[in-house]
């Protein structure tokens, strides 16, 4: 007992020294802050995010993984961003989505979250100036591009700043014991993703499709015998307890979320660039299109079409690819997409984040 009470005194005063070191480096963040209003610049600076976690993680020896020292910065960061001023950041909501839990991973505890009922009003709480950014579901690992989303970057004129990838992980939640359950809730594409652990765990129970997830927790925690496939976010939030723990039927299950608002990127030596075109209806236009990127070496890592909902058989096309568009070898492969283009916009550049 003697041991571990001076164990503890070690510890409490490695605490001491801590919290000590937090508040200097939140002076300091309060001066960095005072610097950014004169400047007008953001508070949220996605290039100065990545560089402080890949300088934290570089320098970790562990034991604490490196995973943890981002979780402990993450909080460190959005504690600072408070001071400065306390950034809004609309999400398709409601409470406990995983579109929440991917904002509450991106900004942390201390900034203050609006939750939209679609993403619509997401991107118009961030355009009409009420909230800050924005945080959109992009793409799921399973089931593809979220098609709303792709069609809101048409009109818009905000900028995509960063990413999030969430590590999506159903759960079963209940009042009540597996065998007990007769009804339960959740979004019919969370149902087709844990089909077969229900059909051999609950194959006789009724499946009921709600909009969301949350509303899934909200329903089964007001009846007996039923349950929710949601996050563990919401078990907590609507008093539930987990039955089962990540049901899902595919173990790599992410989605992919963008942070969008008003201001850019600088680049890092690690960036994403998105951008938006509609092609010139023309024989081999979309092979002319892409011929720029090889040219110049640019790796692309994803192309969505959607009808351009203007005209009959007109396409819009996303992309995705390595590098910033201040690149010099982007630059120039831009400029040679263009000449083919009707209609072109940069979404955004914005740090590959290492997860």
């Amino acid at each position: 007992m003697k041991e571990l009470k001076n164990l503890r005194k070690k510890v409490d005063k490695l605490d001491s020294l801590i919290l000590d070191l937090l508040n200097k480096r939140a002076k300091l963040t309060l001066e960095i802050g005072k610097l950014k209003v004169k400047k007008g610049a953001s508070v949220f600076v996605p290039d100065r995010e990545k560089e402080v976690y890949d300088k934290v993680t570089q320098a970790n020896k562990g034991p604490l993984s490196k995973t943890a020292i981002k979780a402990i910065y993450r909080e460190v960061m959005s504690g600072a961003l408070a001071l400065e001023k306390t950034p809004k950041i609309a999400y398709l909501g409601p409470q406990a989505t995983f579109t929440h839990l991917a904002s509450l991973k991106k900004f942390g505890s201390s900034v203050e979250y609006v939750a939209c009922n679609n993403i619509t009003d997401v991107f118009q709480e961030v355009e009409q100036q009420r909230c800050d950014y924005g945080v959109v579901p992009i793409e799921n690992s399973i089931e593809g591009a979220v098609s709303h989303t792709l069609d809101m970057f048409v009109d818009t004129d905000l900028k995509i700043c960063s990413e999030i990838l969430l590590e999506v992980s159903h759960n079963l939640l209940g009042n009540c014991g597996l065998k007990e359950i007769k009804k339960v809730y959740s979004k019919a594409e969370v149902f087709g993703q844990c089909r077969i652990w229900l059909e051999t765990n609950l194959p006789r129970v009724e499946l009921i499709e709600v909009s969301s997830t949350t509303k899934a927790a909200e329903l089964a925690a007001n009846q007996k015998h039923a349950a929710a496939i949601a996050s563990s976010l919401a078990a907590q939030v609507y008093k539930l307890k987990v039955i089962s723990r990540s049901i899902e039927d595919s173990a790599h299950n992410i989605t992919r979320f963008l942070v969008i608002g008003k201001t850019e990127a600088r680049p890092t030596k690690k960036d994403k660039t998105s951008i938006l075109f509609s092609a010139k209806d023309r024989v081999g236009v979309l092979h002319d299109m892409l011929v720029p990127f090889k040219k110049y070496k640019i790796n692309l890592t994803k192309i969505e079409s959607r009808p351009s909902k203007r005209k009959a058989w007109e396409y819009y096309f996303f992309i995705d690819f390595a590098g910033h568009y201040q690149d010099k070898n982007v630059k120039k492969a831009l400029d040679e997409l263009e000449k083919n283009c009707s209609f072109l916009k940069v979404l955004g550049s914005y740090p590959v984040l290492e997860e």
